[in-house]
C-alpha cells in the first residue's frame, strides 16, 4: 500500500522563514518613516559599505557582515513579500523535504550570500541598497533542477512533495547537458534579462537586482550536490541516446 504525503507538506523551516519575513514586515510598516528607512537601511545589503562608507551608513561597520543575510528578510512591498513567499513554498518546500531544514537552512544562507557577492561585483562602491530573498529563491530554483526532471523520467512527479530524498541526483555533467535543464535555464535567464529592460509586465516598476538572481541560481546549480551528498545520483541508462 503507497503511503500518501498531504497535499500541504510544507516543512517548518520553510514555514519559519516566512513568518519572519512577513513579521519584519509588518515591523517596519509599523515604525515612523525616518525609522523604518534606517531600519531597511540597516538591514539592506549596500555595496557602497565596502568602499570606506560603511561607518557612514545605518547599521555601521556591523553591517558590513551581518547584511550578507538581513537583507534577504526585507522586502520592498507587499507585492515583492508575497512573490517571495510563493517561490520559497514551491522551491524551498521540495529542497527542505529533501536535504532536511538545518541543511536547507545553510543552503538558503549559502545562495543568498553568493547572490549578494554577485551584485557587489558589478556594483562595488555603489549606494544601492538592495533587499529580498530573490538571490536565494534563485538558489533553490538552481538546486530543483538538479533533481526535477529525475522524477519526471520516472513517471513520479508526486514524489516531490511525497519523497524527494527519493529522486535520484543529477550529476552535475548531466545537468550542464540536459536539454530541458538548459532551456529552462534559458528562459529563466531571458525572463530576468525582460525585467532589466523594462518590458510590460515583466518588470514590477522596482529595480531588479538580476546579478543577485544569477549569483543565486548559479550557486545553486552548481553546489547543491554539496548540501545532498547522501542522496542517490543518476546514472544514465544505457538504452538512452540523445
Amino acid at each position: 500500500m503507497r503511503y500518501h504525503q498531504p497535499i500541504f507538506n510544507v516543512p517548518n523551516s520553510v514555514l519559519a522563514l516566512i513568518a519572519i519575513f512577513i513579521a519584519v514586515h509588518i515591523v517596519r510598516q509599523m515604525l515612523p518613516v525616518d525609522q523604518e528607512e534606517w531600519l531597511t537601511v540597516a538591514m539592506a545589503f549596500v555595496p557602497a559599505r565596502y568602499s570606506g562608507y560603511a561607518a557612514e551608513l545605518p547599521g555601521g561597520e556591523i553591517a558590513s557582515i551581518t547584511s550578507f543575510l538581513t537583507h534577504m528578510l526585507v522586502h520592498g512591498d507587499v507585492t515583492h513579500l508575497m512573490f517571495n513567499s510563493a517561490w520559497f513554498l514551491a522551491f524551498g518546500g521540495a529542497i527542505a523535504l529533501r536535504i532536511g531544514g538545518p541543511r536547507f537552512l545553510a543552503f538558503t544562507a549559502f545562495t543568498g550570500v553568493i547572490g549578494a557577492l554577485t551584485f557587489l561585483a558589478f556594483h562595488f562602491g555603489e549606494l544601492v541598497p538592495v533587499v529580498g530573498a530573490s538571490g536565494a529563491v534563485s538558489g533553490m530554483m538552481g538546486g530543483v533542477m538538479r533533481f526535477l526532471f529525475s522524477a519526471i523520467d520516472r513517471h513520479n512527479f508526486a514524489a516531490l512533495r511525497e519523497a524527494p530524498h527519493s529522486v535520484p541526483l543529477m550529476s552535475l555533467n548531466q545537468a550542464l547537458t540536459d536539454k530541458r535543464v538548459i532551456a529552462v535555464t534559458a528562459i529563466w535567464l531571458l525572463l530576468n534579462a525582460l525585467s532589466v529592460l523594462g518590458i510590460p509586465g515583466v518588470d514590477s516598476g522596482g529595480g531588479i537586482a538580476w546579478e543577485a538572481h544569477v549569483g543565486g541560481y548559479a550557486a545553486g546549480f552548481l553546489c547543491f550536490g554539496f548540501f545532498d551528498n547522501r542522496a542517490p545520483t543518476s546514472r544514465p541508462r544505457p538504452y538512452l541516446v540523445n
